[in-house]
């Protein structure tokens, strides 16, 4: 159709629910579990898949074996596994446990990032500069998260130019790419229109993706809006898995067979299997003591 006819033919998908999905729930999932779960979903074809992250055990114990699933995945040649450090302590740990890429993370939101890091903005980019360098020095890849870029859940909405001040202040650092987070899924498609178009005044579309919440439904509606305002890269969790632990009522990441169905029906390319998808989401569904929220994974299971 001619209203599609600028959107991209491939979009890269970043498969998040190792550790965003992974990260908030009560369920104790086992070491062995989890590489199961990564490597099935390295097998469905996904270009990325987010490991799990190296903060404290005491901040999220759902994933204080990092190291050893990092080490115990099968890697697939042309993969990328990030993983999400908080500091040159985690950045250490990960490089020990084998880590070819990292992701960190700050805010653009002020109050959200000292309730989540105990620590303000630029204080936290300060706090990286050193783990960027050494992971450039070492050709370790670097990709950078912006939460709370359309609403905080202390502040209300976010201006554009405060999301593209961080995203500046990143890119400058040298990360390779920024992904911009609906951390408590508020945008609605003229939020991320206007925000897109604020952002790729200064950077390439090739270095920023779209990080999307689902808590008030609009988050496909909102992927559609990326692609129409240039954005090929979008993070998703399988299963619908996660939420940040650190924002109230910020359930719900944006579904991996959700947006596979809907780019595959528009004919738009990621490379990667829709029903291996459901089936390493169907390997995880009963350890968790709550039902997978994709839609396309409930109808799939009728």
């Amino acid at each position: 159709m001619a209203i599609f006819a600028s959107l991209p033919k491939r979009v890269t998908i970043v498969e998040v629910a190792p550790r965003d999905g992974l990260q908030n729930e009560a369920a104790v999932i086992s070491t062995q579990a989890k590489v199961r779960f990564i490597d099935a979903l390295s097998d469905a074809g996904f270009p990325v898949v987010e490991v799990t992250s190296f903060v404290s055990a005491r901040s999220i114990p759902q994933l204080a074996d990092a190291q050893d699933v990092l080490r115990a995945i099968a890697r697939k040649a042309g993969v990328r596994y990030p993983v999400l450090v908080p500091n040159m302590k985690g950045f250490e740990r990960a490089r020990e446990a084998g880590a070819t890429d990292i992701a960190i993370f700050t805010a653009a939101s002020e109050t959200f990032n000292r309730r989540n890091i105990n620590a303000g903005i630029l204080e936290s980019i300060e706090r990286y500069q050193p783990v960027v360098r050494c992971a450039k020095e070492e050709h370790i890849g670097v990709r950078g998260y912006i939460s709370t870029s359309f609403g905080c859940p202390y502040e209300g909405e976010i201006a554009p130019t405060a999301v593209l001040d961080v995203a500046q202040h990143l890119i400058d650092m040298g990360v390779d790419e920024i992904s911009i987070g609906d951390t408590i899924g508020v945008a609605t498609p003229n939020d991320v229109i206007e925000l897109c178009e604020v952002l790729l005044r200064r950077i390439a579309a090739g270095r920023l993706a779209l990080h999307l919440h689902d808590t008030r439904g609009t988050a496909l509606a909102n992927v559609l809006a990326g692609m129409q305002a240039g954005i090929a890269i979008f993070d998703s969790s399988a299963g619908g898995l996660g939420g940040c632990p650190y924002a109230p009522g910020a359930a719900g990441n944006l579904a991996s067979e959700d947006l596979l169905y809907m780019l595959e029906g528009m004919g738009i390319e990621t490379g990667v299997s829709l029903p291996a998808v459901v089936a390493a989401s169907a390997s995880l569904a009963g350890q968790l003591n709550h039902p997978l929220t994709s839609k396309y994974f409930q109808a799939s299971q009728r």
